[in-house]
């Protein structure tokens, strides 16, 4: 009896969580009210607090969720691909159309909550921080793979590399979200995808 209702907790539990998500990284910490959070889930207050102490611990839970997806997204997508250029093309691909993956369509939960809590919530603050270093070592990998094989370019300087790349997707989304027009982000993304074919040995 137990374990069954421990099962059915958990699923509650997780029932919030993915229903919260796409809001939470759509308003943030802040704007993300306990009444959006009853709303999306048909929930009362007492029932999500019986489930999480807090908001808190409903954010943070969240900001995990949505980075899995993220990670489950590229790699799906990337353990398709053979060389290490087509792998590191998957990332301009993915942006060009963020609009339509549900979990990315408000922006990189990454950069959403770094913007947010940089100030105001150390932990969200610091499993962003997590995160994108995350990110940065797997770019890192890939890299570093395509120089060992010969594919890639002996002199290239890998974290100088990564931190572009990566400033190039966020710049664009942003540009992209704050004008509503796409124009920005495919700039950006021609740019990626030219500086990715010029690191080919």
């Amino acid at each position: 009896m137990n374990q069954k209702m421990q099962s059915k907790a958990e699923r509650t539990k997780q029932f919030i969580i993915e229903k919260t998500a796409s809001i939470f990284n759509a308003k943030g910490y802040v704007g993300t009210s306990l009444n959006d959070i009853m709303d999306a889930t048909g929930l009362t207050k007492g029932s999500i607090y019986g489930n999480f102490e807090n908001k808190d611990e409903v954010a943070l839970e969240v900001f995990d969720y949505n980075f899995q997806c993220v990670i489950s997204y590229y790699k799906e997508r990337i353990k398709l691909r053979t060389s290490v250029i087509d792998k590191l093309m998957v990332y301009p691909e993915t942006y060009r159309n963020f609009l339509n993956i549900p979990f990315l369509k408000n922006g990189c939960p990454i950069i959403n909550t770094s913007i947010e809590a940089d100030d105001t919530h150390p932990v969200l603050k610091a499993k962003a921080a997590n995160a994108l270093q995350f990110w940065r070592e797997s770019l890192e990998r890939h890299l570093k793979t395509g120089i060992d094989s010969g594919e890639l370019k002996p002199d290239l300087n890998v974290s100088a590399l990564v931190t572009v790349f990566i400033s190039i997707i966020q710049g664009g989304v942003v540009q992209a979200k704050l004008t509503d027009d796409m124009i920005y982000l495919n700039t950006s993304m021609d740019f990626l995808e030219k500086m990715i074919l010029e690191c080919k040995a």
